[in-house]
């Protein structure tokens, strides 16, 4: 199924919100921003960044803006849906009997286009790799499991690091290492078994 029948179907999937997402596809669409389906919503594109999407939910339809922190909502109309965790995406709330401001939300899609022509991107938060005192020790008695540990993605270090920090007991911390020392040492994830499932 192309990505086009997948949007109507999401469309035609949120009887409450049908006509208010129509209109929202239609102004995304009159702009060159590429549709497609991502998460399971309609998101529109460029240059291979995902600048809007559209989401229905139980009480309300919305048009997210993945970088709306940089838009001038003069009309105060945007909202962070996630306060103190979303940094950067704002979203346009339509409830029922709401009609679609077209020129409003016309404007916004123009603004996020210019915003993203000019580099504007709130930048992702490097984590800190918080490494626990049983974990520092072997790392630094065994330089090969050391050598290992740091050709280890990111995300897979932070994983053996998080699992081993995370025991209340010092002793549990001890045999949480040891059992990942082989794993470790093969270059896989603490939980790539699973993820592969």
């Amino acid at each position: 199924m192309s990505d086009a029948k997948k949007i109507d179907a999401y469309i035609a999937k949120h009887t409450k919100w049908c006509g208010q997402l129509a209109a929202l596809r239609a102004i995304l669409t009159g702009t060159e921003l590429e549709e497609a389906v991502k998460w399971g919503s309609p998101s529109y594109s460029l240059d291979n960044k995902i600048l809007m999407s559209l989401v229905g939910f139980k009480n309300h339809c919305a048009i997210w803006f993945h970088q709306g922190v940089f838009l001038e909502d003069t009309k105060a109309v945007l909202m962070n849906a996630q306060e103190g965790t979303t940094k950067g995406m704002r979203q346009l709330r339509i409830f029922e009997g709401d009609k679609v401001n077209k020129r409003l939300v016309k404007a916004y899609v123009i603004e996020t286009i210019v915003n993203h022509r000019a580099g504007k991107k709130i930048a992702s938060a490097k984590k800190t790799l918080k490494i626990s005192v049983e974990l520092d020790a072997v790392l630094k008695k065994d330089k090969k499991l050391d050598a290992a540990f740091n050709a280890l993605t990111p995300g897979r270090q932070r994983e053996y690091a998080d699992h081993i920090a995370s025991a209340k007991q010092e002793k549990t911390r001890v045999t949480r290492m040891e059992k990942a020392a082989p794993l470790i040492l093969l270059g896989v994830g603490l939980h790539d078994k699973t993820k592969n499932c």
